[in-house]
């Protein structure tokens, strides 16, 4: 069976966070803003994530390598012992 390829549109449109949420910029906001009201425009320039199984499973397809990374252990050094 091919190998599956990579949806280039959706991965130039979107990206991953650490936890494997697919993030997208939502639409119609680039012109035409002067009759739409002042609170649709701030929704609109937020970031939406997108819930469609498809594009999960497209987008992931071609970031498989950041998704679920484990945080790498933090150390913490122990103090100095106090001079005497």
């Amino acid at each position: 069976m091919p190998k599956q390829k990579t949806h280039k549109g959706s991965v130039r449109r979107m990206r991953l966070t650490r936890n494997g949420k697919v993030v997208r910029t939502k639409v119609n906001v680039r012109h035409l803003l002067t009759h739409r009201d002042s609170a649709h425009k701030r929704d609109a320039h937020k970031k939406g994530v997108s819930t469609h199984d498809g594009v999960i499973r497209r987008v992931r397809y071609a970031f498989r390598a950041k998704v679920a990374k484990p945080k790498p252990a933090r150390v913490v050094a122990a103090p100095a012992p106090a001079a005497t």
